[in-house]
Parts: C-alpha cells; sequence; structure tokens
C-alpha cells in the first residue's frame, strides 16, 4: 500500500504550480548581501529608519507572523538579513502573497534599512517577490543533519542547515587560492598534468583501473603527479607546481579519502633543507592570511604554525617513542618491532622495518609541527641518498597533531639509481606487493637527458583545510566525499 502523500509537501506544490503560471522570476537585481549591510550599518540605533534603498535576495531560514506584520529572515551565503514586511507598506494584495511564503523559499525584496525596536537590523521592504518554492520542508537542523554520513550525502542540505558547513566551504575556497598565491609569488608556474595514464606512477599506493575502448587499453587514474612534473624540470621548466585531483584505490578514514587533492612542487636548483624553509614560510602565510593568526586551535589543543619548526629524524622519534635506541644493525629489530605491534613481513628489510615502526608509535607522538627527516631508502624510491649513509634519504615528513601534512625530498635524479630501485619496486611487485611502483621506462628515458638537483614537495590539501578549520574528519572539508552506495543505490 503507497504512503498517502505529505501534506506539506502537497501545499507547497499547489502553491508552486500557482507560481509557475504567474510565471517566476529568472534573475534578481541584488544591491547587497546580508554581511555588506550589517557592516555598513552597524552603528544604527533601535527603532530607526533610513532612506537608504537596497535590494537584498536568499532563502527563507526563519518565519513569524503578527497579524499585519511578517518577519522574514533570509540568509545569503554572507550571513541573514531581516525583513520586516508590513501590509500598509506592501498593500494588502503582496502581504497576503508574502504570508504564503515558507521556509525554505528563495526570496527577493526592495526597500530601505530600518531596525526594529529591538535593535535588529532589517530591510522594510515596499516589494517582495518569490524566486523559487522550496517543494520540501526543511530538515530540523537539531536532529536531521547532526548525522556525518547524512551530511556527507545530501550536502546541500547540510549547507542550508550548518553555517558552520558554509563556513568551512569558504575557508577552504580561500586556502586553496592561497596556496596557490604563495606558488606563484615565488615564481612557481602552475600546470596540469594528465589524471588518465597508462600507468600509475609516482606513489606506492593501489591504483583505480579502467578501460579505454578506443585505444583498446587499461588505463589508470593518476595516484600521483610527480613523474609528470618532473620530465617538465628536465625540459627546462625550473618551477612548477600543480593542484589537483589524486585518486587512490584505499580505505576511507578520518584521515584518508580515495579522492583528494594535493599540491606538488617542483624546484631545480633546490634540495629538501630548502623545500624545509619553503614549508614554513608558506604554511604559516596561509595561517595568518586565511584564519588571521599563526597560532590556532585544533581538536582543543592548541598549534603554533610559526617558523622555525623541529626537526628530528626518524630513528630519534622511534628511538624516543619505544624507549631505547633504534639503528638498522640491531639484531633483534624484528623482535622489538613485534614488542611494539608491528609485524615484519617476508622481504622487509630494516628500512621498513623501523618505517612501520615509526608509524605506529612514533606519529602519534608529534603535535606541534615537526619535520621528521632521513627516511630509509627502503621506503623512499624517488628520493636522492643522504650521502653521509645511503641506507638513508634526503626526505621529510612534515607532522602536525599527529598526522602527515607534507612529503618532500631532495629528488633522485640518477638514471641508474632510478632503474635499480623500479627494479626492485617490480620485484616486490611480482611478489604480491600491489602498491610497489611500476617501472616507468620513459621517465628514467627523460632522466637520461638529465634531470638539475631538484626539490620536490606534496602538501595535502585536505588535510590543510581539516587544520585551519578545526575538523577532525575529511568528510567534513571535501563538498562531495566518496561514501558506500546506500542499499537502494547498488547496480544489479
Amino acid at each position: 500500500m503507497s504512503q498517502p502523500p505529505d501534506p506539506l509537501v502537497a501545499g507547497r506544490l499547489e502553491h508552486y504550480e500557482r507560481l509557475q503560471r504567474e510565471g517566476l522570476p529568472v534573475r534578481y537585481e541584488r544591491s547587497h548581501r546580508a554581511a555588506e549591510l550589517h557592516e555598513r550599518f552597524a552603528d544604527l540605533g533601535a527603532g530607526e529608519q533610513t532612506d537608504v534603498e537596497v535590494s537584498v535576495a536568499g532563502r527563507v531560514m526563519l518565519r513569524r507572523s503578527f497579524g499585519k506584520l511578517l518577519f522574514l529572515t533570509i540568509r545569503d551565503v554572507t550571513g541573514t538579513i531581516q525583513l520586516f514586511i508590513e501590509s500598509g507598506t506592501v498593500g494588502e494584495e503582496a502581504f497576503a502573497a508574502a504570508v504564503e511564503i515558507d521556509l525554505g523559499d528563495w526570496v527577493g525584496a526592495r526597500g530601505t534599512i530600518v531596525t526594529t525596536k529591538k535593535g535588529e537590523l532589517s530591510v522594510k521592504p515596499g516589494d517582495v517577490v518569490i524566486l523559487q518554492k522550496s517543494l520540501r520542508p526543511l530538515p530540523d537542523k537539531w536532529h536531521g543533519l547532526t548525522d556525518i554520513e547524512a551530511r556527507s550525502r545530501q550536502r546541500y542540505l547540510d549547507l542550508i542547515a550548518n553555517p558552520e558547513s558554509t563556513r568551512v566551504a569558504l575557508t577552504r575556497s580561500a586556502i586553496v587560492s592561497e596556496l596557490r598565491r604563495q606558488f606563484e609569488s615565488r615564481g612557481y608556474v602552475e600546470v596540469e598534468t594528465p589524471v588518465l595514464l597508462p600507468q600509475a606512477t609516482g606513489a606506492t599506493a593501489r591504483p583505480f583501473r579502467t578501460y579505454h575502448n578506443a585505444l583498446d587499453q587499461d588505463m589508470y587514474l593518476r595516484i600521483a603527479t610527480e613523474l609528470y612534473l618532473k620530465r617538465l624540470v628536465v625540459g627546462g621548466l625550473e618551477k612548477v607546481f600543480e593542484i589537483g585531483r589524486i585518486f587512490r584505490n584505499e580505505g576511507i578514514d578520518s584521515t584518508h579519502n580515495p579522492e583528494f587533492t594535493m599540491l606538488e612542487s617542483y624546484e631545480a636548483f633546490a634540495d629538501f633543507n630548502d623545500i624545509m624553509e619553503l614549508v614554513e614560510a608558506v604554511f604559516s602565510a596561509v595561517a595568518q592570511e586565511t584564519v588571521g593568526s599563526t597560532v590556532i586551535q585544533y581538536q582543543g589543543r592548541e598549534i603554533d604554525l610559526t617558523p622555525p619548526y623541529k626537526r628530528r629524524t626518524m630513528l630519534e622519534v622511534v628511538s624516543e617513542a619505544v624507549g631505547e635506541e633504534i639503528s638498522f644493525d640491531r639484531a633483534d629489530l624484528s623482535d622489538l618491532a613485534t614488542r611494539h605491534g608491528v609485524t615484519p613481513e617476508a622481504g622487509w628489510g630494516p628500512g621498513k622495518i623501523v618505517f612501520e615502526l615509526f608509524e605506529e608509535v612514533g606519529e602519534a607522538t608529534l603535535w606541534q609541527p615537526t619535520f621528521v627527516t632521513h627516511y630509509p631508502t627502503e621506503v623512499s624510491p624517488l628520493a636522492a641518498r643522504n650521502r653521509e649513509d645511503p641506507r638513508l634519504t634526503d626526505r621529510f615528513e612534515l607532522f602536525i597533531a599527529g598526522s602527515e601534512y607534507a612529503n618532500a625530498f631532495t629528488e633522485l635524479n640518477d638514471p641508474i639509481d632510478q632503474r635499480r630501485r623500479f627494479e626492485q619496486q617490480l620485484a616486490a611487485r611480482e611478489a604480491g606487493d600491489d602498491e610497489a611502483h611500476p617501472l616507468d621506462e620513459d621517465f628514467i628515458t627523460a632522466l637520461e637527458y638529465g634531470m638539475p638537483p631538484t626539490g620536490g614537495l606534496g602538501i595535502g590539501v585536505d588535510r590543510l583545510v581539516m587544520l585551519l578549520t578545526d575538523q577532525a574528519h575529511i568528510r567534513d572539508v571535501i563538498l562531495f566525499p566518496t561514501m558506500r552506495n546506500r542499499p537502494s543505490e547498488s547496480s544489479d
């Protein structure tokens, strides 16, 4: 038996059909946004009237009716403004039409700026027009949209019901713009590299695979932009960067989404020490410009993004976390790892074991900004070896609040060594590691033409937005995160 029609929806539909017959506007000339009016008339006293005429538009979020008076609070992207509608001002017929306005409807109004007796800034319109009817009642703000999954699936409702979500979305846009400005101001050139590739290279990650019918071949969504950006450095573009979507066929948790945004940059004639200074400058500047300070609160704790940041080697961090000195030469390294929750697999060398120990026990100890340096060569196939200890690389990752925010290194520009390391990765791949690098012959060919000393960097944009907007889950900073299909959405 079918459900009876919702009377609220039926009433709205009837009103909508009448509006359609009369003709709904296709555009509206707005003179001011809500925030502009609040700023301009901040000193207006209670009960004052002006002859300043404005036109505003927004969605109705609050409605109160008192006989011949109707108060509507509308919201635009900058905030809210009240409409103070009087029957004697707009006329009986127009007032009757205004009374039919529902919560959620889009309206426009032209009138003068006034304040109510309680001092609330308002527009006293002589003309109110419905721009579009909301056929569905808005959800209950306090009950319908507190669940993070519901908010992520229907982001449009989340943005309507939760001003905080709008703030995060706008701050994200500002962060991306400021990141771009920071790199462009330092002489970097923004470029675009392929998203659909014949093989997924540039990171240790499992790719998404698809099929190109016309070419009759498998294709992969990119897991990094690294190797294509390095090709451009070989070609003579000395400072390049790209802000783009990356796709990795991995799990979903509070800091991971299969589709995410990364900024990657490469600078000729620089090394990882130069890139550390770049990261300090960029992170502090972005924080200052977008949230107004380099000292922020994240999940109830203070973080100071003011340079300089701490610098510690991976071995130092792991040694402190386990309470004893760690080295690659310890005969009991595997047993020590097992005692601390890491089960070494066949084929792991000491570098891999130390890296896994770091992820297990070291990362969470790093709250204030910290550069963790000198990663094992075994887990850094694209980074230059450290000249004092070839088991290590000149690589760092920036950790804040226990999470990685940037990964960088002095780039490996030796084609012979690069081929050797790719071959080691290929062997791991053939042994069952589907995250190991494939062998990219064209990239090695590019290196054989000569790549200058280069410093490379990757910044996780989504995590940076989480940090600067104080959000604990990555789904709250991605407007449309990857979600599991609901049963009704699954294909046969």
